[in-house]
């Protein structure tokens, strides 16, 4: 794994804490504070340092640089802490690396021999495909075999009679349902729809046979006719009507059917008229 130098400054922290005890100092001084015998012995050793003839800075600077080195000194940093971290973190992802590559190559070399297995096994299997090609049959195994087709055709009839009785089958399910379900349907009771009429019947005057007006009435038959209950009804000036009722199946009677049958009767008749109408 390629190793990439980072410029980096990991001891700035420190650095910092000691820019502000240092700061203190220099404030302290200003204030009228007495300074410590170290400070002196630094001072004094500043001054014996520098060259003769400079500034006073010199030994301030001296005095700065000695009190950063003894605070890093007291604050028992090892600056080599870090460092040795990020070496050790490197080792493993350089450790790693290698686990890596190993794996890929082994995976490589497994697909590779595996690419060489399957060519092999396809090589053998065109071989043998060859190999096993039949031969051309001579003429007199093929006259035997064209005596023998008849026999097999008879045999083996795979789309013939199997499917005949199949579709047999499925008809005769087929009509035996149908045949229920009409029988089903032709004892289910079917609803007739009646209606029940009351007739008025006038005749020309006073003098009309009621009874043998009645009786011209009820002579009417139809397929779905039944004729119930009369009476006279007293019109005017002694003229009376006949109210007679009936029962008729609305399918097979019409009431303008009925009116023309009745008043044909024009010797008892003068006309007709419904009084009431009701479904049953």
């Amino acid at each position: 794994m390629a190793h990439t130098d980072y410029n980096v400054w990991l001891d700035r922290g420190h650095f910092d804490d000691a820019e502000r005890v240092y700061q203190e100092h220099l404030s302290q001084l200003k204030s009228g504070g007495a300074s410590s015998c170290a400070d002196r012995s630094s001072c004094k050793a500043a001054q014996n340092s520098v060259v003769p003839g400079k500034s006073p800075l010199a030994c301030e600077i001296a005095r700065a640089r000695e009190h950063i080195q003894k605070s890093l000194d007291s604050s028992g940093y090892n600056a080599g802490t870090s460092e040795c971290k990020l070496v050790a973190r490197v080792d493993t992802l350089e450790k790693e690396n290698r686990e890596f590559r190993k794996l890929t190559d082994e995976l490589r070399s497994a697909i590779t021999s595996l690419t060489n297995r399957l060519a092999a096994l396809e090589k053998g299997s065109g071989s043998e495909s060859k190999a096993a090609a039949p031969t051309q049959p001579s003429p007199a195994a093929k006259k035997e075999e064209k005596s023998e087709e008849p026999a097999d055709d008879d045999d083996f009839d795979l789309f013939g009679s199997g499917d005949e009785a199949a579709d047999e089958d499925a008809e005769r399910v087929r009509e035996e349902r149908l045949k229920a379900y009409n029988e089903k349907k032709a004892k289910k009771p079917v609803v007739i729809a009646k209606s029940n009429i009351i007739l008025d019947v006038k005749p020309w005057d006073d003098e009309t046979d009621m009874a043998k007006l009645e009786e011209c009435v009820r002579s009417i038959e139809m397929d779905g006719l039944l004729w119930g209950a009369s009476k006279l009804v007293p019109l005017a000036y002694g003229i009376r009507k006949l109210q007679i009722s009936c029962v008729v199946e609305d399918d097979k009677v019409s009431t303008d059917d009925l009116e023309e049958r009745i008043v044909a009767f024009e010797d008892y008749i003068q006309s007709m008229d419904i009084a009431a109408f009701n479904k049953i």
